[in-house]
Formats: structure tokens, C-alpha cells, sequence
């Protein structure tokens, strides 16, 4: 299930309901965006009127987490290159041990140039961010003794506990359908998490991180890439695209109930949808 955090489906009643009924019907994740401020006015770019409710992630995930037992809360994605990597390791290793180590942290470099600036990033800087961000969060969930010395992130002589559930942290989800974004999910990522119309979709963007697997080395610790798909345009999904999706590797094809206008319709396409793999 994806992007429950916006729209008409931010409010605590519905996200309490809606949560509880997705963990019933047997959906394994639930994901949400990230926007910290919308472009004012909309630029063609931009997914959303800067004027539509969209809840800060981490605090949706926590509300969420308190409310279910056993689904996976997911992000995705979070714009990385937006938040301090100190603070937002913290944040994350909070929620994952409140909720018993369910975290998926989806990553990735951000697009909106207005929604950069508000919040001091230059959009040249976004991938170099991200990589570093990366590496620094890890330092303060894995290492003895963190330490950190790069470009934007600086940091030594601290710790920070407690630690994610995990030993190696929490699992890391890479967004993106770049070549950049392919190695970045291949070298730091336990899995990635792409979007497109169909099967079909999919599979262009699979040749890429098969691609990207050749050119960038893959750290044992990782494992085998996950593969996390969320169909869009259109977004009901059919039992054989379903099938498909399944033979073409998807880990976790997660379901997006769009406009998200009435939590009533979206209800109503949880009861639909539930019958997938998820």
C-alpha cells in the first residue's frame, strides 16, 4: 500500500482505520512520500498543488506504527539531500525500535529545484548528498566507535544509541530510475523502488539495474536486491499484470489508490487490491 499521508487521507481517524483494515486484509508494507514544502505556484514538475496536505513521513510512520503489528512502514521516497543525516539517523533507529525493527528507509536525491532552496540544498548538490548521507547514517547505526569526515556530513567523537534492531541497520531502499540512481541502488541499497504503468515498465527499468550491477561493485553485506514496484497511470491493478510482476522478480509490488480524494474509495480499493501478492 502506498502514499496513505496525503490528501484527504491525512487525518487520525481515517489513517488509524485505514492501517488497521490494510494489516487485516494482509498487505506487508505500507509506504508514504515526502514533501517538506510544494512549489508555489505549481510547476509542471511538481506531483502535487502546493496547497494538498502531505504529513512529514517519519511522524505518519510512527502513528502507524503504534496502531499496527506486523506491517512494514516504508518510505518512499524520503528526499535525503533535505534532512541533517545526524538528526535523521536518530529519527529512524527511534522508529525502528519502536517498531520492532519494521523500518524500510527509501531514499532518494529529490527533483524540486523551489523546494531545494527553501531548505538551503542546491539542486547540483542532491547525489552527492544522498551518497554521503548514506555512508554517514551508517556510521552512527553499525560502527563501535562513528566517525565521519566528508563534504557535507563531519562528524567524530559522538555515539548515538539505541542502534536500529538490525546489526547492519535498517533495510535501505533506493529510489529512482536514473543510471545514477541504478548504481546508487546496486552499491548502497538493500533494495530498490521504482514506479511505471505497467510490466512492461518494469522491465526497461530491471535492464538498468542489471547494467548497473556491471559497472558498480555490490557489498556482500547487502544481499540480493529487492524489488519494489509501484504500478501508476493506471493505478488498479490487474490480477495477470500482478502475475507478471511476480515472474519479473517484484519483492513487494506495492498498490497506490489515487487521486486519495475519499478515504471511502480508498477503502474500497484496499478490499480489491488485497487478493495480490503484495
Amino acid at each position: 500500500m502506498f502514499g496513505l499521508s496525503a490528501k484527504a487521507t491525512v487525518g487520525p481517524a481515517d489513517t488509524a482505520r485505514l492501517a488497521r483494515r490494510a494489516e487485516e486484509l494482509g498487505y506487508r508494507s505500507w509506504w508514504v512520500g515526502d514533501h517538506v514544502v510544494l512549489p508555489s505556484p505549481r510547476v509542471s514538475e511538481s506531483p502535487m498543488e502546493p496547497t494538498d496536505p502531505i504529513l512529514d513521513p517519519l511522524v505518519h510512520l510512527s502513528y502507524v506504527a503504534a496502531l499496527t503489528e506486523r506491517i512494514e512502514l516504508g518510505t518512499g521516497i524520503l528526499i535525503l539531500p533535505q534532512r541533517n543525516p545526524v538528526v535523521l539517523a536518530k529519527q529512524v533507529a527511534s522508529l525502528d525500535v519502536l517498531s520492532g525493527g519494521r523500518v524500510l528507509l527509501g531514499v532518494a536525491p529529490g527533483y524540486l529545484e523551489p523546494e531545494m532552496a527553501a531548505v538551503g540544498v542546491r539542486l547540483s548538490e542532491r547525489g552527492g548528498r544522498t551518497d554521503e548521507y548514506l555512508d554517514a547514517m551508517r556510521q552512527l547505526w553499525t560502527e563501535p566507535e562513528p566517525a565521519f569526515h566528508g563534504r557535507y556530513a563531519n562528524f567524530d567523537h559522538v555515539d548515538a544509541h539505541p542502534r536500529p534492531v538490525r546489526p547492519d541497520g535498517p533495510r535501505i531502499v533506493i529510489g529512482g530510475h536514473s543510471p545514477a540512481a541504478y548504481r546508487r541502488a546496486v552499491a548502497k541499497g538493500h533494495g530498490w523502488i521504482g514506479a511505471g504503468p505497467s510490466p512492461e515498465a518494469l522491465a526497461t527499468h530491471l535492464d538498468g539495474l542489471r547494467k548497473a550491477a556491471a559497472e558498480v561493485p555490490r557489498p556482500a553485506r547487502l544481499g540480493r536486491l529487492e524489488i519494489n514496484f509501484v504500478q501508476i497511470d493506471p493505478v488498479e491493478v490487474e490480477a495477470d499484470a500482478a502475475l507478471r510482476y511476480a515472474e519479473l522478480g517484484v519483492d513487494r509490488l506495492l498498490v497506490y489508490p489515487l487521486p486519495l480524494e475519499d478515504p471511502a474509495e480508498v477503502d474500497a480499493f484496499l478490499e480489491r487490491h488485497a487478493s495480490l501478492p503484495h
